[in-house]
């Protein structure tokens, strides 16, 4: 498996329900390397372009107003297959679907507030990557655990 990096986002529901914390600790117990973090209400601007793919939808409307609506936690998280890895950390999409144990299906009330979002491949991870972030905030660092040496 090659590294690679993926965008993921705490909706305004997991931020204001006081989720972020878990959520982080499940990517990093999980072994990613977090490279890259904010916290921004996002403009309907960003919403539309990041959901653009859904914009003929019914419920294109409703998404944008959603992630509008408080703040949101977004990040890029690092590692080996993190792309796939992450959306099985995440789960489903419909919470009731989502296995438990994933963060859907422990956390997420219904499909309409369910909690976080990820990049589904990675085209996705670098058009919602550059979307959110630019290059001087993705951080290039080297955990201290892979430089340590016994002598």
């Amino acid at each position: 498996m090659t590294v690679e990096r993926t965008f993921v986002a705490i909706k305004p529901d997991g931020v204001q329900r006081g989720l972020v914390g878990e959520i982080l600790s499940r990517f990093e117990r999980k072994g990613f390397k977090l490279i890259a973090l904010k916290q921004i209400i996002p403009s309907r601007d960003l919403a539309e372009k990041h959901y653009g793919v859904h914009s003929e939808r019914p419920f294109f409307a409703g998404l944008v107003d959603f992630i509008t609506s408080g703040p949101v936690v977004a990040m890029v998280w690092e590692g080996e297959g993190v792309i796939s890895s992450s959306r099985r950390l995440i789960g489903g999409t419909k919470p009731l679907e989502a296995e438990p144990g994933t963060i859907r299906g422990d956390l997420a009330m219904n499909i309409g507030r369910n909690v976080i979002h990820g990049s589904d491949g990675p085209d996705t991870a670098a058009f919602e990557i550059s979307l959110w972030f630019n290059s001087e905030e993705l951080n290039n660092w080297i955990p201290a655990d892979q430089v340590w040496r016994v002598e």
